[in-house]
């Protein structure tokens, strides 16, 4: 199991894309078969990550 936790946006292309070469490289390197590699994309929206110590989209607090 390969969990993505990204901002959302990206489109179901990206996803596609990268969920071959994610299985491609993983049946290659871990040595499974690739109906055996499952991955879940969580979209995250900005709002709700931050990086040291700072959100990564502007909030605001009541209007201020």
């Amino acid at each position: 199991m390969i969990r993505v936790e990204w901002w959302k946006g990206r489109t179901p292309q990206q996803k596609s894309e990268l969920s071959k070469k994610i299985t491609d490289a993983f049946t290659q390197i871990a040595g499974v078969p690739s109906q055996e590699v499952q991955i879940i994309y969580q979209d995250v929206d900005k709002r709700n990550w931050a990086i040291g110590g700072k959100m990564c989209a502007p909030i605001s607090f009541g209007g201020q």
